[in-house]
């Protein structure tokens, strides 16, 4: 099979990177999203981005006319009818998920692939859901989707070894490089990920060091581009407490525990960048 056109759930930072990324790489590419509100926000963020490009002169105007013409935007779902790959980016939530896969598995065409977004959560269950489970399988993007090179491939107990080639193709043909991941909790970077960025949020709770210097320390000393702490700040702090407790679940080991002050922190709204405070003010 060779994937065409692409219909993308959800138009945030990672639905709408995966659009953009999508679109520059000469795909027909479909987003939905909940509101015309949501969606209009969304196309203005990768207009944004593409102006941004533009000035650095990365590509020209007509380079950026012929992307945003390939993006097409719908607050339905039956506009996926036409894709060969559909990729769910809503967010971190089974159940929403796993209603997305329900409502794409009666509309998207019996050839389509169904995508998730996850970070956590099992592909399996979410094939388990769809009359197609061999056509199911995870895209772990990484934020920000333009930037970052990696996609963790995650393989579900029915994903057929067809949809791995064809959604490996795909992958690579958007200048990724493809990791191979079984279905397992975490997947490969969140299940070594998350563990340090906890116990970066102890040594801060216990008061070993301030938040500056833990993130000095592993920047200075492991060659890390972002401190643990400003990491969290980015990826969200209840991204990570949601996912953080997606582990502890399976695994039950101390390791995925989620230190009090990271759930203090969500509970008063301090989950980062998004919401303007974290670790860090912004």
């Amino acid at each position: 099979m060779i994937i065409k056109t692409i219909g993308v759930v959800g138009c945030g930072l990672m639905g709408g990177g995966i659009t953009q990324v999508a679109a520059q790489n000469g795909y027909c590419t479909i987003v939905r999203e909940a509101s015309d509100e949501l969606l209009e926000k969304g196309i203005g963020r990768i207009d944004s981005i593409l102006a941004g490009n533009v000035a650095k002169g990365k590509i020209t105007e007509d380079g950026k006319a012929e992307v945003l013409g390939r993006i097409t935007g719908t607050t339905e779902f039956a506009a996926f009818g036409t894709c060969d790959l559909v990729i769910e980016a809503v967010t971190e939530n089974a159940d929403v998920k796993k209603e997305v896969f329900r409502t794409l598995d009666g509309i998207a065409p019996p050839h389509a692939i169904l995508a998730s977004n996850t970070s956590s959560i099992s592909i399996t269950e979410l094939g388990a859901v769809t009359g197609r489970p061999s056509q199911v399988l995870g895209l772990h993007f990484f934020n920000p989707v333009p930037v970052m090179k990696l996609i963790e491939m995650v393989i579900g107990l029915e994903t057929s070894a067809e949809t791995v080639a064809v959604t490996r193709a795909f992958g690579e043909s958007l200048g990724k490089q493809v990791i191979e991941v079984k279905d397992t909790p975490g997947f490969i970077v969140n299940y070594l990920l998350i563990p340090y960025l906890l116990d970066a949020v102890r040594l801060v709770e216990t008061g070993v060091a301030t938040r500056e210097d833990i993130d000095t320390g592993m920047v200075l000393g492991c060659s890390h581009p972002l401190g643990p702490l400003k990491l969290l700040d980015f990826i969200g702090l209840d991204t990570t407490l949601y996912i953080a407790d997606v582990l502890y679940d399976a695994f039950r080991t101390d390791r995925y525990a989620a230190p009090p002050l990271l759930r203090k922190m969500v509970a008063a709204g301090k989950n980062g960048r998004k919401s303007g405070e974290g670790f860090y003010i912004y």
